[in-house]
């Protein structure tokens, strides 16, 4: 019997390269008006689309090695004072998780205000800036800052700008509808990357096309969610190990109609942050799998309760209404988010993502939470 490609990666070709298609979608202005003025060459079509890895073996060799890294975070003033004292009014949007940064253009920060700003996105999960004239080369040139920027084998790109991934709703629709009932996509809590070798750490998104309606973006804090558990019950999940699976599949090279295979690594459920020190819950419920050393049963019902625990409390969340031209970046060694998409489609939304790869995860017995290290932990948080 011939090979039979999966629905999901049925544009999958294994040439080096591929020629972006037309633009059939539309562009939305902002969006155009940015990449032009950036001098991003869209004669050819938007976005670049790579050439997809077929193979699970294939997917599985991206990055497969150790790979040195360095937080700088932690190297920064614990104060930040560079960072701060420049910004014209800094806003902690939620007790436990958001900070706005008013005033500032990320293109033009010191490295010092990027050690800073490090620090600031490990303490406090996700910072934001709005109003900021950037074009994706200077936002793939702060996210190199931070480490090793991500090239996705999946995802289209800006023309000419690896790494700089294109989030444009409209164009992953024409792959996997979206409809009110079944979202999809990035609707959904998850965390980026956690079957990299080395996962994501900081995340930057940049919006320049929002729908005036609608269209949030929801995160949680893994420190928070570490914290509300009973500190009996951590002492069931520190230490543990889990599975962690790709978004993407693929086929097998010797049966290719195995079904659809993922690149699973092994990581800690809980890790600790190199430049806070401070334990966070690390798990998602769109890519973890299973907890090493338990029962299908009881890996099950300890997933979903963490699960529960990171979606449902609201005290350890923070949900951002976008404005045009308006970047969020985020750790997400910390984090688990999620993509609103109550705007249906109605209205463009476009933006440009670059990720840095961090640390291998790790975990620290001894490390504090969040609350111990802040002198915020009641006599039930320890």
């Amino acid at each position: 019997m011939a090979p039979v490609a999966l629905p999901s990666i049925s544009h999958i070709q294994e040439k080096d390269t591929v020629q972006p298609k037309k633009d059939t979608l539309g562009l939305p202005e902002t969006a155009r008006k940015r990449l032009e003025k950036a001098g991003i060459d869209l004669s050819n079509g938007y976005p670049y689309r790579p050439a997809k890895p077929l193979y699970l073996d294939d997917a599985t060799k991206i990055r497969d090695a150790d790979r040195p890294f360095f937080d700088a975070g932690s190297r920064a003033d614990p104060e930040k004072k560079a960072l701060l004292s420049a910004a014209k009014d800094v806003i902690h949007l939620t007790s436990n998780i958001g900070t706005e940064i008013v005033g500032l253009q990320l293109k033009d920060l010191t490295d010092q205000q990027r050690d800073e700003l490090a620090l600031l996105i490990a303490e406090r999960s996700v910072v934001f800036f709005r109003d900021q004239d950037l074009s994706p080369q200077e936002q793939k040139k702060l996210g190199e800052y931070y480490g090793e920027v991500e090239v996705h084998p999946q995802v289209p790109t800006v023309p000419g700008v690896p790494g700089a991934s294109v989030i444009w709703p409209a164009l992953q629709a024409t792959e996997f509808p979206a409809s009110f009932r079944q979202t999809g996509g990035a609707s959904r809590w998850h965390t980026d990357l956690v079957h990299e070798r080395q996962p994501a750490g900081i995340t930057h998104l940049h919006n320049d096309t929002v729908p005036k309606i609608g269209g949030d973006t929801l995160w949680a804090s893994g420190y928070s969610a570490y914290e509300k558990l009973s500190p009996e019950f951590r002492k069931i999940i520190d230490g543990k190990e889990a599975v962690y699976r790709s978004a993407h599949s693929y086929l097998l090279r010797d049966d290719p109609n195995a079904g659809p295979k993922y690149v699973e690594r092994v990581h800690p459920l809980v890790r600790v942050h190199p430049a806070t020190g401070w334990k966070a819950l690390w798990v998602n419920r769109a890519m973890t799998v299973r907890i090493l050393g338990f029962d299908k049963a009881e890996s099950d019902l300890i997933l979903n309760y963490l699960y529960d625990v990171y979606e449902r409390n609201v005290d350890i969340q923070v949900r951002f209404k976008w404005t045009p031209r308006t970047s969020a970046l985020w750790d997400n060694r910390i984090t688990i988010h999620n993509a609103s998409w109550d705007y249906e489609g109605r209205e463009p939304r476009h933006g440009t993502r670059v990720t840095a790869l961090a640390e291998k995860p790790f975990f620290k017995q001894d490390a504090p939470t969040r609350r111990q290290a802040l002198g915020l932990a009641g006599k039930g948080d320890i």
